[in-house]
C-alpha cells in the first residue's frame, strides 16, 4: 500500500492541529492548545486507490521556528495553512513556501496553500482573490477551508496526494526499467 507523509505548516493559532483531527478523527476541536508536533495515521482512499497517510502537524509560534526545517525534511507534501481572519498568518505563506523548497532543494515540491476558517467571514482579513493569487503564483493548488464545517478538508488532504504522485509516479516507473 502506497504511504504518504504530509506535514501540516503554518503560524500560529491558524487551525493546522483543528483540520488534522477533523479530517482524520472528525472531531472537532474548539479550545486552542498550541501544538509542538503531533504524528497522524490513517488510511483512506484517493482515487479508489488506498493511501495510509501519514499526517505530521507542526508547531506554528514562532519560538518553535528552529525545529521548522527538520519537520519538513522528511515531509513528501506540505499544506501551508494560515487563518482567512489573520492577514498575519497570511503574510508568513512565501516565507514557508521558499522555506519548503529551500529544505527540500527544488524549485517546485508538492504543496497545497489552505485559506482555513472560511467560517468565520464576518472576521474576515484575506480575500478569495489575494489567496488564490499567491497560490497562483507559485503554481500550486489553492483551497478555502473549514475544520468546523468540514469544507474542502477531504479535498485538501485528497489533493496533496494527488500533487505528490505526480512527482513520484515518473520516479518509480525509471527504477522499474533499471532493475531490467
Amino acid at each position: 500500500m502506497e504511504e504518504t507523509k504530509i506535514v501540516v505548516i503554518g503560524g500560529g493559532g491558524v487551525g493546522k492541529s483543528a483540520m488534522t483531527i477533523r479530517f482524520l478523527q472528525n472531531y472537532f476541536v474548539t479550545d486552542y492548545d498550541p501544538t509542538i508536533e503531533e504524528s497522524y495515521r490513517k488510511q483512506i482512499l484517493v482515487d479508489n486507490n488506498p493511501v495510509l497517510l501519514d499526517v505530521l502537524d507542526t508547531a506554528g509560534q514562532e519560538e518553535y521556528s528552529a525545529m521548522r526545517e527538520q519537520y519538513m525534511e522528511s515531509g513528501e507534501g506540505f499544506l501551508i495553512v494560515y487563518s482567512i481572519a489573520d492577514n498575519g498568518s497570511f503574510e508568513e505563506v512565501p516565507e514557508l513556501y521558499q522555506t519548503v523548497l529551500r529544505v527540500k532543494d527544488s524549485e517546485k515540491y508538492p504543496i497545497v496553500i489552505c485559506g482555513n476558517k472560511c467560517d468565520l467571514e464576518k472576521s474576515r482579513e484575506v480575500t478569495l482573490n489575494e489567496g488564490k493569487s499567491v497560490a497562483k503564483s507559485y503554481q500550486v493548488p489553492f483551497y478555502e477551508t473549514s475544520a468546523k464545517t468540514m469544507k474542502n478538508l477531504e479535498s485538501v488532504f485528497h489533493e496533496i496526494v494527488r500533487e505528490i504522485r505526480k512527482i513520484q509516479t515518473p520516479k518509480k516507473k525509471r527504477s522499474k526499467c533499471s532493475i531490467l
